[in-house]
């Protein structure tokens, strides 16, 4: 499991903060119905997101583990921040979308101590996981990073349902399925460690 912060995450009214990111509550829970219908094997389904993508890929916050059993906490992290390889990949993904400024994002409520326990915001459960469902503009995925140090979103996806990215608490990476052009763009990335990847195959994992 890889070390997030736990700090509480501001709110403002109807909007929470969340590494300076503006989130609104969503009351309703239906945005995500594709998600939770979703007949996947939960690691599967919290790793990549749903079915049906033309392309996946993982975006690698650390690299792959080298032997069987490695350990994370033998590995140093190197280049830009988690925070900072999110906010590109979400740069690259803006355009690859017709709904930008309408997207949505689960928070993992097992982060805990969320403000008023995110009144407001419909739960979303599938197996292993119960998220909190909040909706927002892409734009401000710029603003992670700046703020209360707290956790980002587990699942993200735009309302068109482009693409959707992934970022389980668990894997060292995390799962992106979207149009190939896309994937390809962020493959082809210079500040990003991304590379193509098979869901239905068990993806490298530290202990």
């Amino acid at each position: 499991m890889r070390r997030r912060p736990t700090r509480r995450p501001a709110r403002c009214g109807g909007v929470f903060y969340l590494r300076g990111m503006a989130f609104t509550p969503c009351a309703d829970p239906a945005p995500a119905d594709w998600i939770v219908s979703s007949e996947l094997p939960w690691q599967r389904l919290v790793g990549f997101g749903p079915a049906g993508f033309p392309s996946y890929a993982r975006l690698r916050f650390l690299p792959d583990p080298v032997f069987e059993g490695q350990s994370e906490a033998d590995v140093e992290a190197e280049g830009p921040s988690e925070d900072e390889r999110l906010r590109m990949l979400f740069d690259v993904l803006a355009a690859h979308t017709r709904t930008p400024d309408d997207c949505y994002f689960c928070l993992w409520d097992g982060y805990g101590d969320i403000p008023d326990g995110g009144a407001g915001a419909a739960r979303v459960v599938v197996p292993a996981r119960s998220y909190l469902l909040f909706r927002g503009s892409l734009t401000e995925a710029g603003g992670w990073g700046a703020g209360p140090m707290s956790p980002g979103p587990a699942l993200a996806w735009p309302a068109d349902r482009a693409w959707c990215v992934a970022n389980d608490v668990d894997p060292h990476w995390a799962g992106i399925g979207a149009a190939s052009l896309a994937v390809a763009e962020l493959v082809g990335h210079p500040h990003l460690d991304v590379t193509p990847a098979d869901p239905t195959r068990r993806p490298p994992v530290y202990l």
